[in-house]
């Protein structure tokens, strides 16, 4: 799948260990490599969502059309589908498996 980011500032953050591990730490700066790994080894959203460990799910209320992956308790990835508007199934649904590109918004504790 293919991940872009909504700031530059995200993008060189995310490619760097060292300003990971500076900013999350070194458990949490490994989770978020790790998920982003993850995401780039897919070929959709679909896919991703098979994975246990990433728990991908849909957000809801102020979030909705975005989805979010555990990278530890209780900090998320938050992404959206890049797709403007996202695919959707007949029932209006998000169609996880037509979602082959992401955008990166953030690692966040939203709750």
């Amino acid at each position: 799948m293919e991940i872009s980011f909504r700031t530059s500032k995200l993008a060189k953050l995310c490619s760097s260990k060292k300003e990971m591990q500076r900013r999350w730490g070194a458990l949490r700066a490994g989770r978020v490599e790790q998920r982003l790994q993850e995401m780039q080894a897919v070929d959709n959203l679909g896919d991703l969502s098979t994975l246990p460990a990433a728990r991908c799910h849909e957000l809801s209320g102020d979030r909705k059309g975005q989805l979010a992956v555990d990278v530890g308790h209780p900090d998320r990835l938050v992404f959206r589908p890049t797709e403007d508007p996202p695919p959707r199934k007949p029932d209006g649904g998000l169609d996880w498996q037509a979602v082959t590109s992401v955008t990166v918004l953030e690692v966040v504790d939203y709750h």
